[in-house]
């Protein structure tokens, strides 16, 4: 039996994780607040010594029971053992930390519904031994592992997506349909994703096998719309890679359109199963909206709105701008977004299909000038091609959104290195129980600044460097 020792819980770290120090080092443990009293135990790994918290003796007054069974095993909501408050706290503590060596961190936009609010989720599935025989069971993976853990509901997750998950784990008990097994590659169903509109009522489901054989799938179609109309397209997606993605490359059709219709801010859009959409769609208004407000956006403006998606923010700001450019890498995401163009009868917007990196240095060598760029980049943030290029084309206001604020204080430093200011920093809210935050941060070009000039040269970024600097 492994030996337990009494710790104080010092802080939170960038996790939610709890900060103790035990025989002169630090560890940080899942579960545990600021202040508390606790037993934890020590866990050996390969490389180093890490710690597992075994009892609270003394709670805070921020601790609440977790609305989820399965808190202490699944790794997707942290902060679930926390009172809305001290969530609310953490987050704003947060940016605050990261962001407010830029200016004056404005009060965090709080969600009004803490629960329920994700309109994409997918579910993992295995066989469970049960006594001496076993089941199929669906759910999510325990965190740092690929073992799935049994989940009736999830706390987050649209709610109808329960019961369309049995009606899946019933086919495939009926139809003898096996879960895909990634250590043997025996199986079919290796996920089901989905998707919902929060308006409109519509969902997409996509059945997610390892490989391309899926003897079953007319049966599935078939018994799917009969019980589920909601369900308005059905896709079979094929995913036969050893990695963390969910979806993979190929698809087929197997009723409906291949995408569902809902509206945001006014605005009526399409998505496909593979297209960015936020996860929350109420926060969203609220974070778009801010985004746009910010940017101050007139007639005479042309606004590029980089890693578009499927054209949310642009559609938006093409109610007040001149010209809109969107650009988005991924195909299908640009091909929803001109569908959602046409839907919105919006003819002051184009959408290019290219990486936003590349796109930005080909208009730098042109000579474009926008007068606002609008960023929402991935997790990782920015790279210098696109951040050295936006600072040749020096619009002048930007509006950077971020899931991650660590990554986007990286990137601000460099703008504001080569002549920019933070005048906003506004947190969203936008994933409650969880340890994310979104940021939106409006910066301005100072006047004294003139633009950098584009040096014809060829495209090795050390050549972008030595223009703008790291």
């Amino acid at each position: 039996m492994a030996k337990e020792y009494r710790v104080r819980c010092k802080g939170l770290d960038e996790e939610g994780r709890g900060i103790v120090e035990f025989n002169g080092r630090k560890f940080s443990m899942k579960g545990l607040l600021p202040g508390e009293l606790a037993t934890m135990e020590l866990v050996y790994r390969a490389k180093e010594t890490g710690a597992r918290l075994c009892q609270v003796l003394e709670a805070s007054s921020d601790r609440v029971e977790p609305a989820c069974p399965v808190f202490d095993k699944c790794g997707g909501c942290q902060l679930l053992h926390m009172s809305e408050t001290a969530q609310k706290a953490f987050k704003q503590g947060l940016c605050e930390k990261l962001l407010g060596g830029f200016g004056k961190v404005r009060p965090i936009l709080t969600s009004g519904n803490p629960k329920n609010y994700r309109n994409k989720v997918h579910a993992a599935f295995a066989r469970k031994r049960v006594g001496k025989g076993s089941k199929i069971i669906s759910g999510i993976f325990e965190e740092e592992s690929h073992r799935v853990i049994e989940t009736a509901d999830c706390f987050i997750q649209d709610k109808r997506a329960a019961e369309y998950l049995r009606t899946v784990r019933k086919l495939m008990q009926d139809t003898h349909t096996e879960p895909y097994n990634e250590d043997t590659g025996r199986g079919t169903i290796r996920y089901v994703f989905l998707r919902t509109g929060r308006v409109s009522g519509e969902v997409l489901m996509a059945l997610v096998t390892g490989t391309p054989e899926f003897p079953a799938k007319s049966k599935f179609a078939a018994e799917i719309k009969k019980k589920h109309p909601e369900i308005v397209t059905l896709i079979h997606n094929i995913n036969p890679q050893k990695n963390s993605m969910v979806l993979g490359k190929k698809e087929t059709v197997l009723y409906g359109t291949g995408y569902i219709t809902d509206t945001l801010c006014g605005h009526t859009f399409r998505i496909s199963a593979n297209s960015f959409y936020q996860v929350n769609s109420e926060q969203t208004e609220v974070l778009y909206k801010t985004a746009v407000e910010l940017a101050k956006i007139t007639k005479e403006d042309t606004v590029i709105d980089a890693y578009c998606g499927i054209g949310t923010i642009s559609l938006m700001a093409a109610d007040y701008a001149g010209r809109v450019i969107g650009v988005e890498v991924n195909a299908q995401a640009v091909k929803d977004a001109k569908d959602n163009a046409k839907r919105n009868n919006c003819t002051n917007v184009e959408f290019i299909c290219q990486d936003a990196g590349a796109f930005m240095r080909e208009q730098a060598k042109k000579g474009t000038a926008p007068q606002v760029v609008i960023m929402d980049p991935p997790r990782a943030g920015s790279d210098d091609a696109f951040l050295s290029s936006l600072v040749i084309m020096a619009p002048e206001r930007v509006v950077y959104i971020s899931c991650n604020p660590e990554t986007q204080a990286r990137d601000l430093k460099k703008l504001v290195a080569k002549g920019y200011k933070v005048e906003v920093i506004q947190p969203v809210d936008m994933f409650p129980g969880t340890k994310h935050c979104e940021s939106v941060c409006l910066l301005s070009r100072m006047s004294n600044r003139k633009p950098d000039s584009y040096v014809e040269r060829s495209l090795d970024m050390k050549d972008y460097h030595k223009i703008v600097g790291k």
